[in-house]
């Protein structure tokens, strides 16, 4: 059995920003039970007691939302006390957090670094570009306030990720983006594209992000990456460094550049279970641990078959250079296609970027390897080598 990952939805789809391209408010509105509130202590309770009934050495829990802060404090701390108590099997337990920031004061920053929680800070760039499409209820910007929180977590020495959406607007301004984050010391970046609508056609909305756009994006991105990377001062990005990966021969732990989904679980704060944070929605429903057992829902998914669907590739992939990189992408970028699946939305941008990059990155992964044969030679192990 692999690790067991668990996306934990406390209060599910609420919110207390109001983000154009939210893709979790368009699942909950197509559901018969749109919004089930927050997690009760029971359901708490009866979701820890099964996730670590079921695992086995390793488990991964991330709170997502919505908006996961508006559970309190006191919801995590009782969660931290039940998975003490029901953890008999001594199951290494890894915690993340993926919050909008809006609520992140010196208290939520402590207590994130003191109990070791990988945190996830949404941020998508300048001012110009956050604040056109991540507002508060009010319709207010968001930009100074978030960046507050991340001075705050900086200072608590809290372990934090910066995730920025790639939408029209950000795609289009890169270079003072990178900047900014160069000078906040934001170390690590992820950047993921916007989701426009399931279902929907695709670049129908204001925010839509086009294959064309996202490409140059992403090479700009990289060819200032390569810059601080010369001089031994890059941040880790998570997509190029999955890239890597593969060429040095290892998995990449996202499962998008993967080319297939991962066996994940989504619990509701009703305790239903969905396959995958992309799909939680009623025909992809899985069961309930209130009344199932984990078991019971891996059995659901099996019957699914969602990874299998996901392992659909286009036959123009099986022909292209580019294929073992690629992987198809994320199985949410091939659906929609008039015949259900198809060729990934983005592998214009994919192309763009390869054509441009790859050989570089290749550069990067030979030296790498070259690096870590000197370590091993010298005794020094990884720990030992840094730079390129």
């Amino acid at each position: 059995m692999p690790p067991l990952s668990v996306i934990i939805k406390p209060v599910s789809g609420s919110c207390n920003m109001r983000c154009d391209y939210c893709f979790y408010m368009d699942e909950l509105s197509g559901r018969k039970n749109i919004c089930p509130g927050s997690m009760t202590e029971k359901t708490q309770e009866q979701v820890i007691r099964k996730i670590l009934q079921f695992a086995d050495r390793e488990c991964t829990i991330l709170f997502q939302g919505g908006e996961p802060t508006l559970a309190g404090i006191d919801f995590y701390r009782k969660w931290l006390a039940c998975e003490e108590f029901y953890n008999r099997k001594k199951v290494k337990i890894f915690h993340s957090f993926q919050t909008n920031g809006y609520a992140l004061n010196e208290e939520w920053c402590h207590f994130l670094a003191d109990n070791h929680f990988l945190t996830g800070l949404s941020l998508d760039g300048i001012p110009s570009t956050h604040n056109y499409y991540r507002r508060d209820r009010e319709g207010e910007g968001t930009y100074f306030r978030v960046l507050e929180s991340a001075e705050r977590l900086q200072k608590a020495g809290a372990e934090f990720n910066i995730l920025t959406v790639v939408n029209r607007r950000t795609a289009s301004a890169v270079w003072k983006i990178y900047a900014k984050y160069k000078k906040m010391g934001f170390r690590n970046q992820q950047y993921i594209a916007c989701l426009d609508p399931i279902g929907s056609a695709p670049e129908r909305q204001e925010y839509s992000l086009t294959p064309g756009l996202y490409g140059r994006f992403l090479i700009e991105l990289f060819e200032l990456w390569m810059v601080d990377l010369k001089n031994g001062c890059e941040p880790y990005i998570r997509q190029f460094e999955n890239y890597i990966r593969i060429l040095l021969g290892d998995e990449p732990e996202s499962c998008e550049q993967r080319g297939f989904c991962s066996l994940q679980m989504v619990v509701e704060s009703d305790g239903s279970v969905y396959p995958c944070d992309f799909y939680a929605m009623d025909r992809y429903f899985l069961g309930n641990l209130n009344r199932d057992t984990v078991e019971t829902v891996w059995e659901s998914w099996r019957e699914l078959k969602f990874v299998e669907q996901s392992l659909y590739r286009d036959p123009e992939c099986e022909a292209c250079r580019y294929g073992i990189l690629c992987r198809g992408g994320c199985r949410r970028h091939k659906e929609g296609q008039p015949e259900g699946f198809g060729k990934n939305r983005f592998c214009e941008s994919y192309r763009m970027f390869f054509d441009n990059c790859l050989p570089r990155l290749i550069e990067v992964a030979k030296r790498r390897m070259a690096m870590q044969e000197l370590c091993r030679f010298s005794g020094m192990g990884r720990t030992g080598c840094g730079g390129l």
